[in-house]
């Protein structure tokens, strides 16, 4: 009623209202058809009659029933566009646009998979306009609010292309850490495929499209703040080094203001040491001991086929670098500051400065070498760290140890998300898959298409879980993924 409210009436009242419009959106794009208005009127004249004569496709006038036209649905949909967007357009959704696509993304989030899982994975992918691009000094484009971007290219040696539209933002639920390995292995239908925790369908929570001059990293902050504000507490939120490289006042501080525990991938150029504070070394988001060996800051995350003996190098060196880590004490205060101790003080390792420490036994590391000139973290047992300081970089874990990269391998179900999206089979928002033009008329159509996705993987996800409680009584073990790679060794001895 309230969308309702806000579109303007004339002397005749409209025959198809802005939420008989939605409900046809939903239909056309459940049943795969494109986002244009002809599938939108086939898919509202193909109801039953009973559903016709409810939304009012079907209305009584005085020369008898009358059937929706096309024009009708192209004049509501042109009036609940103009409606939500803003009156000067800048790229970004208007407030009344980002309540829509919230209040319409979770009322396809029931409520018992509300409150299985706190935790997000967000992301960006690219969505291109129909309209032509505009031509410098000849003509503009038709879609005003479009513009360049950059996409990952598909071509051979080819890193990135460019394309004309728009950046789509989206959150996804995932499950809660202790449900996924350390693979980032998931079923087809989104749940984690690890016993040790609960399985939760990979919806989405939250989605923003903004024109491709507009940063997609502070144009999403809005739409978890309006989360959060909505009563619902965010738990970890999982994001690549795209977001984790921004300045800490664009992603990074907003997020833990909110609440949040930030799990990231970092860039490379914000890895390793990166200065000092009161002669602590700052680095990869936490503060270690100035006689930390060098050799353990530069450590970098595993790579994707890290053999077996690699990860437990890998990770013997992380838990050795975690001995020379300043403890946090406590969480931070009502100003986001916090207190650390000196590892030697709290007993992680032997160092001379500390006299206690070196009665400690030598299966903790040795300092050999402490400062010559005593900084400030050697000479007080406990530092007051603020805000300001690995502002960008602070997350949940150490980076890049065993427990950050198990947490971490969650965030390929947004990736999932998109792809869904993007699938030929079912709905692909490919260039004219709308041919609609502006940010308003596209995202009203996006988030629909967003719900009919969340609808797809609830209705896969439960259909799992059914399965799944009916397999213990037929004498059957829980069902796996099967393995859809074959190695070298498996296609050399197989038959012709």
């Amino acid at each position: 009623m309230a969308l309702e409210a806000g579109l303007p009436h004339g002397v005749r009242a409209r025959q198809l209202s802005a939420r008989t419009l939605v409900v046809g959106m939903l239909v056309a794009l459940a049943e795969g058809r494109p986002a244009q208005l002809t599938r939108v009127h086939a898919a509202l004249s193909g109801l039953p009659e009973a559903d016709r004569a409810r939304l009012g496709v079907v209305s009584e006038w005085r020369t008898g029933p009358h059937t929706l036209s096309y024009r009708q649905v192209e004049h509501t949909a042109r009036l609940l566009a103009a409606s939500l967007a803003k009156a000067c357009p800048d790229g970004q959704p208007s407030v009344a646009l980002a309540r829509f696509s919230a209040a319409l993304l979770e009322a396809s989030v029931p409520e018992r998979a509300k409150a299985t899982s706190a935790a997000l994975a967000v992301d960006w992918t690219d969505m291109e306009s129909f309209a032509c691009p505009p031509v410098p000094d000849v003509r503009p484009s038709v879609d005003a609010e479009a513009s360049w971007g950059h996409r990952r290219g598909h071509g051979p040696g080819q890193k990135d292309e460019l394309f004309f539209g728009y950046y789509l933002s989206a959150a996804t639920m995932v499950n809660e850490e202790g449900g996924a390995n350390e693979e980032g292995g998931a079923n087809e239908e989104g749940g984690a495929n690890e016993e040790g925790g609960p399985a939760v369908p990979e919806l989405v929570r939250r989605a923003t499209l903004s024109s491709c001059h507009v940063d997609p990293v502070p144009a999403f902050v809005p739409a978890l703040r309006g989360l959060a504000s909505s009563g619902v507490a965010l738990g970890d939120v999982l994001a690549d080094s795209g977001y984790a490289h921004r300045v800490a006042e664009h992603w990074a501080l907003p997020l833990r203001a909110l609440g949040a525990e930030i799990v990231t991938d970092l860039h490379p150029h914000d890895r390793g040491p990166r200065g000092t504070f009161a002669g602590a070394i700052c680095s990869n988001g936490n503060l270690y001991c100035p006689a930390t060996p060098p050799g353990l800051l530069g450590l970098v995350p595993l790579a994707r086929d890290a053999s077996a003996p690699e990860i437990a190098v890998h990770d013997q060196r992380s838990a050795d670098l975690a001995h020379y880590k300043l403890a946090r004490l406590g969480a931070d205060d009502q100003d986001g500051y916090h207190r650390v101790a000196c590892p030697g003080v709290i007993g992680k390792l032997r160092c001379p400065r500390r006299a206690a420490s070196m009665t400690l036994s030598h299966d903790r590391p040795t300092v050999l070498c402490p400062p010559e000139h005593v900084p400030t973290c050697c000479r007080q047992k406990t530092l007051t760290v603020p805000v300001s300081v690995n502002a960008k970089t602070a997350q949940k874990y150490d980076y890049p140890s065993a427990a950050w990269r198990a947490s971490y391998a969650r965030r390929t179900a947004v990736e999932r998300s998109f792809s869904t999206i993007k699938d030929p089979a079912s709905n692909d928002i490919s260039r004219g898959w709308c041919r609609l033009m502006g940010l308003s008329a596209i995202t009203v159509f996006l988030t629909c298409c967003l719900v009919v996705r969340n609808w797809r993987v609830l209705d896969a996800f439960e259909a799992r879980e059914a399965d799944d409680a009916c397999r213990p009584a037929a004498g059957l073990g829980p069902r796996r993924r099967k393995r859809r790679r074959r190695s070298l060794a498996e296609v050399a001895n197989a038959g012709p």
